[in-house]
C-alpha cells in the first residue's frame, strides 16, 4: 500500500523543540579509576591476542596488529575488573566487534540481549540512542558510552512534541518509532520496532492505519508488506539515503553474477534493486546461508568488514559510506570509559519508565 502521507518538522506551525532526554556524565560516581594499562606490544599481549587475530587477519594487516592489539588487550582485562559487558553494532570497526564485544547484533539483538546481562556495567560501543535503550532495559546498571557526541540522523529528526503534534492531528492512530528515537520520542509512542520486526510490529497493533517514525524510507518499505495505512515521518539516514539505483545498476552491469543486499532504510529505488532487503542480521544470515562468490551490502561499510572476517570466501564489493556517528567510537575510548567509568547515561525516572514500556512491548512481541 503506497504511504498514505509524510509529515516533518515544516508541517506544524511554533514547533516546540526538544529536550535532552538522558545525561551523560564525564565519569560515574559507581567506582574509582583504575590504574592505567601499558599499551605496548610486548610477547604476553601477542600469545593473548592470538586467537582474536586470527578472526581479524583477513580485515587488518599484518602490519597493524602490533598498534591495536595492546589496546584490546587491556580492554578484556579491564572489563574482568569492572564486571562489565560490551555490547557492539553490527556498524562497529571489526577491532571492536570481534575484539572485544561481549555481544554483537543489530537493535533488536542488542536491546533483548541487553535485558539478559549479568554484569554491574554496560558499555554500549554503538550510537546515544542505543545505550539509552540499554539504560531503559536496566536502570539499575551502570551504562557507559564511550563519546556521547555519537549521535544519530534518525533520531535527531524528531522530538516528543512533534508525537504529540501528530496525535493531536490523527487523533486514536497508534505510533510506533523505531527504535532510533531519544528515549524522549519513545515515552510518547505505543510500541517501538527494529528493521527486523516493523512489518510484524505495524500489523500486531490490529488498526487500520498507523503512524510510523521517523524514517520515510522505512515506513515506505513496510507500506509495501503490509495493507496497514503509513502515516510517516521525514527522516532519513544519513549513511542509507546516499545510496542510488543508478550505483547499484553499475554493479551489475560490471559483473551480472553480483550478488545485491540492501537495508530497508535506503530509498525505493535502491531496494527495487537488490537481491534480498533485510535488517542487518538478516542480511548476515543471508549471507552465512548462500556464501555467494561476489557480494555487494549496501549499508553501513564495516558491516562488511565484520562478515568478510568471519566468511573470507566471499569477496565484498564495497559502495563505501561511512557512519560518522559509529566512528565516533574507538578502542580509545573505550579503554577510557571503562578506566574512568565515563560517560554514564542516566534518564529522568519518570520519562524512563513511559519509555521503557514502549521497549518492552516490542521485545515481549518477540516472545
Amino acid at each position: 500500500m503506497p504511504i498514505a502521507g509524510i509529515y516533518g518538522p515544516d508541517d506544524f506551525a511554533n514547533r516546540p523543540q526538544g529536550q535532552a532526554t538522558s545525561t551523560p556524565s564525564a565519569a560515574a560516581q559507581t567506582g574509582p579509576a583504575l590504574p592505567r594499562p601499558s599499551l605496548e606490544w610486548t610477547a604476553e599481549v601477542e600469545r593473548a591476542t592470538a586467537p582474536i587475530y586470527e578472526r581479524l587477519e583477513h580485515v587488518i594487516p599484518p602490519i597493524e596488529w602490533p598498534l591495536i592489539a595492546p589496546a584490546i588487550h587491556a580492554i578484556n582485562q579491564l572489563k574482568r575488573a569492572r564486571n562489565a559487558v560490551i555490547l557492539a553494532h553490527n556498524y562497529q570497526a571489526p577491532e571492536i566487534f570481534h575484539g572485544v564485544a561481549d555481544i554483537g547484533g543489530d537493535s533488536l539483538q542488542l536491546a533483548v540481549e541487553a535485558t539478559k546481562v549479568k554484569a554491574d556495567v554496560i558499555v554500549q560501543c554503538g550510537v546515544h540512542f542505543m545505550a539509552e535503550t540499554s539504560k531503559l532495559l536496566n536502570p539499575d546498571k551502570t551504562v557507559l558510552i564511550p563519546d556521547s557526541r555519537a549521535g544519530c540522523s534518525l533520531a535527531a529528526s524528531i522530538t516528543g512534541a512533534d508525537v504529540r503534534l501528530l496525535r493531536e492531528r490523527f487523533p486514536g492512530v497508534p505510533v510506533v518509532a523505531y527504535v532510533n528515537t531519544s528515549a524522549e520520542v519513545k515515552a510518547e509512542v505505543d510500541i517501538c520496532c527494529t528493521s527486523s520486526n516493523a512489518v510484524q510490529v505495524v500489523e500486531s497493533l490490529n488498526a487500520p492505519s498507523v503512524i510510523f517514525l521517523p524514517d520515510r524510507y522505512l515506513a515506505t518499505y513496510v507500506a509495501s508488506k503490509t495493507d496497514v495505512k503509513i502515516i510517516a515521518w521525514k527522516g532519513a539516514c544519513e549513511v542509507h539515503e546516499r545510496f542510488t539505483g543508478d550505483e547499484l545498476r553499475a554493479f551489475r552491469e560490471a559483473d551480472p553474477s553480483v550478488q545485491i543486499i540492501a537495508h530497508p532504510e535506503c530509498p525505493p529505488d535502491v531496494l527495487a534493486e537488490a537481491d534480498f532487503t533485510g535488517s542487518t542480521a538478516h542480511m548476515i544470515s543471508w549471507v552465512r546461508e548462500r556464501r555467494p562468490r561476489r557480494l555487494v551490502m549496501i549499508t553501513e561499510c564495516s558491516m562488511a568488514d565484520n562478515v568478510r572476517a568471519e566468511l573470507p570466501e566471499v569477496e565484498m564489493l564495497r559502495p563505501c559510506n561511512l557512519c560518522p556517528h559509529m566512528r565516533r567510537i574507538t578502542l580509545a575510548n573505550i579503554l577510557e570509559s571503562l578506566l574512568t567509568l565515563g560517560e554514564e547515561v542516566t534518564i529522568d525516572p519518570s520519562l524512563a519508565a513511559r519509555a521503557r514500556r514502549s521497549v518492552e512491548r516490542m521485545i515481549n512481541l518477540n516472545n
